[in-house]
């Protein structure tokens, strides 16, 4: 398998790249770390990547179609990190709509993005707030992602915290809401965990798995999302 991780020094997918080249999840695969600066190629040798210098937030759909030639997956894991709205709607929007209509001209079947776990239409984050404008990007993009013909998953993890991994979630119901602070809280470590085992479980395929800390190994928990009302 040949996986595509975009944004790959972010702070999900730096522990996503090497779990993935090394094995950790599941057999090694052969992974391409995207970044936008020169300066960061070493970085992503330096985990287990095969660098591939791209700034998505300027190119192309067909400059991101021939980064992904021969991809089996592509994972979204990169976003603009707040503060400038414009640059928050070019990256984890527009960027992200154009990188889902590149894998499919490339023929790349599997798509994983790793979204949060509000990403749905009644978020509850007020217009004027400063996160508001991530909120709304990230549902366009994800909405776009339903629409196509990929075989698509979207992470929705909790708040994310940098705590050693456990190895176990807590997936939430389709209408269950969560609180913020420390129930809805997740390792970032966790999170690369359950990206590479969506890539291996085919029940993830087709769903918005938003999920937390809790008390059900990674796997056992995405094999059982058939059975969630």
């Amino acid at each position: 398998m040949k996986v595509v991780v975009i944004g790959a020094l972010g702070k999900v997918a730096r522990q996503l790249v090497p779990l993935l080249s090394d094995g950790g999840s599941g057999p090694a695969v052969d992974v391409v770390g995207v970044v936008r600066r020169e300066e960061q190629i070493d970085r992503v040798a330096d985990i287990g990547g095969e660098p591939l210098l791209l700034d998505v937030e300027h190119a192309s759909t067909e400059e991101m179609a021939q980064a992904f030639d021969g991809a089996d997956a592509v994972i979204w894991s990169a976003g603009a990190g707040g503060g400038n709205p414009d640059r928050t709607y070019a990256v984890d929007r527009d960027a992200a709509i154009r990188s889902m209509d590149a894998a499919a001209a490339a023929g790349v079947r599997r798509y994983v993005m790793v979204s949060w776990v509000g990403s749905v239409p009644d978020h509850g984050v007020p217009s004027d707030a400063s996160f508001y404008p991530y909120a709304d990007a990230k549902l366009a993009a994800d909405d776009h992602l339903r629409t196509t013909d990929l075989d698509w998953t979207i992470l929705g993890p909790g708040s994310l915290t940098d705590d050693p991994p456990t190895g176990r979630i807590r997936v939430l119901g389709a209408d269950e809401r969560v609180e913020r602070g420390e129930p809805s809280q997740v390792p970032r470590a966790d999170v690369a965990q359950v990206a590479a085992a969506s890539l291996r479980i085919d029940t993830t395929i087709g769903q918005f798995v938003r999920f937390t800390t809790g008390d059900e190994t990674i796997p056992a928990a995405l094999r059982h999302l058939e059975n969630l009302e």
